[in-house]
């Protein structure tokens, strides 16, 4: 059984002017010149490597960290490997005040835990990248430093899909 409560170091995004990003497409999270790579391991080197100030997100990202961005993470075309780069590095979560509604369905089809946390944008000051954050998937609690935040937890059937790994895992596992 996977971990229903993470705990990790945070990523805050933010842009040039210091404020969480909003609508970062997946051309920003995975560049269309690396579409040719299959190999879901090799994917994780260029994730954000389109994102203004995040180029080198990926050399410095760690297996348990967690992203957390502003509005519409995930906009754009349905490309599974904008998912699949953030799995390659091992990141356990994106928080995120919404997604992109392909961005959205792609990740929770992969096992990937998304959650979304209404208001975010204002309350972003709150968080910043390095602090240590823990994520409760079936409350939507988050806690920073004693603080507590009130996400979504998780639908039935994304923490089912969550579970067994992925969609066609959960698939399998109603045979």
């Amino acid at each position: 059984m996977r971990p229903t409560t993470i705990t990790g170091r945070l990523w805050v995004l933010t842009g040039p002017d210091g404020k969480l990003y909003d609508d970062i497409d997946t051309d920003m999270i995975f560049h269309n010149r690396y579409l040719h790579i299959t190999e879901i391991e090799q994917m994780g080197q260029y994730a954000l490597g389109n994102l203004e100030g995040w180029e080198d997100f990926a050399h410095k990202a760690r297996p348990g960290d967690i992203v957390m961005a502003g509005k519409n993470f995930g906009a754009g075309s349905s490309r599974q490997q904008a998912v699949d780069c953030f799995r390659a590095l091992g990141v356990s979560a994106i928080v995120a005040e919404s997604f992109g509604a392909i961005y959205k369905r792609n990740a929770i089809n992969s096992g990937l835990p998304i959650v979304t946390l209404p208001g975010l944008t204002e309350m972003a000051g709150e968080f910043k990248t390095g602090d240590t954050v823990e994520v409760h998937f079936e409350t939507g609690q988050l806690t920073l430093d004693g603080k507590t935040f009130r996400a979504e937890p998780f639908s039935q059937v994304q923490m089912d899909i969550y579970q067994a790994g992925d969609l066609f895992a959960y698939g399998k596992s109603l045979e």
